[in-house]
């Protein structure tokens, strides 16, 4: 009988606040965003998720997790027009759109051949642009849910991307407040599009005939990292290497012109250079952004910092010019005579200056955030106040800041120029650690668990996921809980035991265990001892001891657990591991020369030494029965040993990189005791048979290396702590798996992995030196899809022409018998053959229709046209059947002009089409035209309550608070 097991599958993660993979966005949490208080939202990517955290109160509020997806987030942006949508990118160049709402993805695109890398909403938030490492720019269209088309021209990552779109000045709001406008029809602000690139060029493309229409040498001293557009987009600024920040002024009224011409020609320059501001650090700038109400921009590089520069306003400018005229007069020493003259001739040519003044008189620091970690990336907290701003900041150690920093007011700005002083109002750190796990333990009921890093060491609530208990500890590298699971030990690299008390929340005591790193500690079988193992070359054993503690003040005393040093044992070279066997009898300690030395616990005589690993043996584990030792190895390879002689039961290369743990399931319920994992460098947890020597399962989910795991008591679940911050939960299920089934799975993944990419190279060749390409690509759902509509159309052909004889015999003999169909249609509930090939169409998602026909070879066209033409005559879904037929006619122009068949079937097509969309036509112009009247009736009718909130701060100020206001 076929030997079955039970499978592994993902469940949970915690630990994770922000993934340094992607960009945090800030968002109001729609309750209070109205208040200048509210604190609102932070959007960040963790991983293959996106996580929505409330600021003010550390919760997570949503987790946005797509199941199918197993690729990192690498950029977010929101809707202008609806805060709700949110775009991810994500590593495989796919994007989806979610729904805040809902926390569920609306529509997904497939594009990009490789990460994405920025991306971009537009301000009618109809079209999305994304910029990827692929070096290309894919405009989106969000409505029909289909690329437009790709934009190629810079040689290297996309790193800026911005939509700008100028409006005339009657459009504009007057006083620069939050005023409804007029919606301006789609056609007159198509816009232009300007993207930076790692290859130091920044690009000017105009959206409407799509092609560059100017280009720039962004940065002087190689690449350019990031974009900051201004919010009226009359100028940007780009940054690179050592601290270069790049300004370059917009002609926005020239690029209005060039748009409302019919034949346009790009002839002036609309991109003009400024000049060069330094930042203090002298790292790449790799963010960049301009506040959207104030004249404010922020600019970070990858230190611990984000420098605030501010634009000063025309007076402040003439001032400065002035200061240095006066300066450079007192410096050429004589006084002219005619300095009044002078004065009123240099006060005339001012507006002149202002235009010509050197950016650095424009543009000066603000002030320089220092945050604890190393900043990923910001955003601005859009308040309605001006007294301050606030920056959301995303470090790379897994945690959110709020900073805010006063702004420069008018009546100071004369007396002194003093640094405003700025502050950390709110942070979300519980949930996570500041660096890697090194370290897990689980309880004895598996309900708790403790993990340990540099600095910290946490205490979670496995079911709820939740952070019970956070301490401060030194550099950890082995974490366990004593018995009775009140108290955790942590080995630190300095040779140190801490001991910690869950319930008090103190550490009790401090141990200078060992002059080394203590690499690995194990609690002995009968639970009054532990042994730890360290880089000194000794091997510590520990009692665990009560002593009375005099209370400082007092006679009293109370009751304190410490560690008492019993015995040593000193072997030849460092220790990495060790590991009692369940029975008490045997000690194995893993040492920095390959091998592993098995000991007696009672006598400490040396009992096996296990030779054969070509690298030091990071981690081991014993089986339940004390029959089996598992070895992992820097060698790639695991060992299976008999503890009774020592010899080796199996040796197999097992993991891609270093193997860093291994552990057995700890019981040998349904006779799995000789099944253990293995966790590796190469982001694997493999699951693995000892007695057959075969891999079970392989877990992928981690998107680092794998430091830590712990497998329950009862063997129901695994915990793993990656690189990557997260902590991931694998539960056992009730599903059962067969080793044949899975090696079948795995090289089925193989080749279709191998096929997408043998594929789409194929499809570029043509299109590299074109400027403009088409936005798709072929993945196994496009390939699976197109095979669908090959296979209807043929079904649907042989059906029809069945149907159609039948009816002819029926003219002659009434009484004749229905044909025998296709099974398919009669299990469908006898539909027509146009109904199936219409139903395959229309489940095909609308990003992916493209590419799906696109598989279609030309032989099948005939076909096709056929249904298109039934389509077109009973009015099926001829929005769909328009976008099939234009579609198909642009790809395979040459051949059906070539084709004389064809002249017939389209010809036929054309006349029902066009009697089918004027219909359309007609409908869709008398409901625009009653929706129109119901709009102005509404408007009539229409009775507002609202909150005059630009005056809000003001009526404040004044004493006298705003009341509601009833306007009808």
């Amino acid at each position: 009988m076929v030997k079955s097991y039970l499978k592994y599958e993902h469940s949970k993660t915690f630990g994770l606040i922000n993934s340094s993979s992607a960009n945090v966005l800030w968002s109001t949490d729609g309750i209070n965003s109205s208040r200048s208080g509210s604190s609102g939202r932070a959007v960040v990517a963790a991983n293959e998720d996106v996580l929505c955290w409330d600021i003010r109160k550390g919760e997570l509020l949503s987790r946005w997790r797509d199941k199918d997806c197993k690729s990192q987030v690498t950029a977010l942006a929101q809707s202008e027009v609806d805060p709700d949508v949110y775009a991810a990118g994500y590593e495989d160049g796919s994007i989806r759109l979610w729904d805040s709402k809902i926390a569920t993805s609306i529509v997904s695109f497939n594009g990009h051949r490789s990460a994405i890398s920025v991306l971009a909403f537009d301000k009618t938030g109809a079209r999305l642009a994304s910029g990827s490492r692929d070096t290309d720019v894919i405009i989106w269209d969000l409505v029909a849910e289909v690329g437009l088309f790709k934009l190629r021209g810079h040689k290297d990552q996309i790193t800026g991307l911005s939509f700008l779109q100028p409006q005339a000045p009657e459009e504009a709001a007057e006083d620069g407040d939050d005023s409804v406008k007029e919606p301006v029809h789609p056609t007159e602000i198509e816009g232009y599009l300007i993207t930076t690139g790692k290859d130091a060029l920044i690009k000017l493309w105009d959206v409407t005939s799509q092609h560059c229409i100017e280009t720039h040498v962004a940065q002087t001293n190689g690449e350019c990292w990031s974009l900051g557009l201004s919010p009226d987009c009359s100028g940007c600024v780009t940054t690179g290497n050592d601290g270069e920040l790049k300004v370059w002024s917009i002609d926005v009224a020239g690029l209005l012109r060039l748009s409302s011409q019919v034949n346009g020609i790009a002839g002036n320059r609309y991109l003009h250079d400024r000049g060069i501001l330094h930042r203090q650090g002298k790292e790449k700038a790799i963010g960049i952004s301009f506040h959207p109400r104030l004249d404010y921009f922020a600019v970070h590089g990858s230190e611990k910092a984000i420098e605030v520069w501010r634009m000063r306003s025309e007076e402040e400018v003439k001032k400065s010019l002035a200061r240095k005229r006066k300066r450079r007069r007192e410096k050429q020493g004589g006084v002219s005579e005619n300095m009044e003259v002078e004065e009123a001739n240099l006060e005339q040519d001012d507006a002149g200056d202002l235009a010509s003044a050197d950016i650095s008189d424009i543009f000066v620091p603000h002030v320089i955030v220092r945050t604890s970690g190393k900043v990923r990336s910001f955003d601005w907290i859009r308040t309605k106040g001006s007294k301050s701003i606030q920056i959301l900041a995303a470090t790379t150690n897994n945690q959110l800041e709020v900073y805010s920093v006063p702004t420069k007011e008018k009546a100071k700005k004369a007396r002194s120029d003093e640094i405003p002083d700025y502050s950390r109002t709110l942070s979300v750190e519980l949930p996570g650690h500041r660096a890697d796990i090194r370290s897990l333990s689980l309880s004895s009921d598996d309900r708790m668990l403790a993990s340990a890093s540099n600095g910290g060491l946490k205490v979670w609530n496995v079911r709820t996921s939740s952070c019970i208990r956070t301490f401060e500890c030194g550099y950890a590298l082995c974490v366990a809980f004593l018995p009775g699971d009140k108290i955790v030990v942590v080995g630190t690299k300095f040779g140190e035991l801490e001991l910690f008390d869950v319930a008090s929340a103190v550490m009790l005591d401090t141990v200078k265990a060992h002059e080394g790193a203590i690499w690995s500690l194990q609690v002995h079988p009968d639970g009054r001892s532990l042994v730890s193992g360290s880089a000194d070359k000794t091997c510590k054993f520990w009692n665990f001891e009560i002593v009375q503690e005099e209370i400082p003040g007092t006679k009293r005393t109370t009751p304190r657990l410490t560690l008492i040093h019993t015995r040593s044992l000193k072997v030849s070279d460092d220790i990495l591991s060790i590991r009692f066997s369940p029975d008490a009898r045997l000690l194995a300690v893993a040492l920095l020369d390959n091998t592993v030395k098995v000991f007696f616990i009672d006598t400490l005589k040396l009992f096996l030494n296990l030779y054969g690993h070509k690298l030091p043996v990071l981690n081991m584990d014993i089986s339940f029965d004390s029959k089996l030792i598992v070895t992992c190895s820097a060698d790639k390879n695991i060992r299976l040993w008999g503890l009774d002689f020592g010899d080796c039961h199996k040796a197999f290369f097992a993991h891609q990189d270093s193997i860093l743990q291994v552990a057995f399931v700890p019981h040998n319920q349904d006779g799995n005791g000789h099944h253990f994992f293995s966790t590796s460098k190469d982001r694997m947890i493999k699951y693995w048979d000892g007695d057959k020597f075969e891999q079970i399962q392989r877990l992928d989910g981690h998107h680092s290396e794998i430091w830590a795991l712990a497998v329950s008591r009862t063997g129901n679940f695994i915990v793993s702590a990656s690189h990557d911050k997260s902590i991931r939960v694998w539960e056992q299920t009730d599903e059962q798996i067969f080793l044949e089934e899975e090696r079948e799975k795995e090289l089925e993944e193989l080749y279709e992995s191998t096929l997408t990419t043998s594929l789409e190279p194929n499809r570029e060749v043509t299109e590299d030196s074109a400027e403009v390409g088409t936005a798709g690509k072929q993945t196994i759902e496009t390939l699976m899809a197109g095979e669908k509509i090959a296979e209807a159309l043929e079904i649907g052909m042989v059906d029809l022409k069945l149907v159609e004889e039948w009816e002819i015999a029926k003219s002659t003999q009434p009484n004749i018998a229905p044909p025998a169909r296709n099974p398919l249609f009669d299990a469908l509930g006898g539909i027509s053959a146009e109904t199936h090939v219409m139903s395959v169409l229309q489940r095909i998602k609308a990003a992916a229709l493209q590419d799906a026909l696109l598989v279609l070879p030309f032989a099948t066209l005939p076909m096709l046209f056929t249904f298109l033409n039934i389509f077109a005559t009973r009015r099926m879904n001829i929005p769909l059947t328009c976008r099939v037929l234009f579609f198909m006619l642009k790809t395979h122009h040459r051949q059906i002009v070539a084709s004389r068949t064809m002249r017939t079937m389209l010809d036929s097509i054309r006349n029902n089409l066009r009697q089918a969309l004027k219909t359309r036509k007609n409908e869709m112009g008398y409901n625009l035209a009653a929706l129109r009247v119901i709009g102005a009736q509404v408007k009539e009718k229409g009775v507002k309550d609202y909150v005059d909130e630009d005056t809000w701060d003001e009526a404040d100020a004044g004493g006298k608070k705003r009341g509601f206001v009833q306007v009808s």
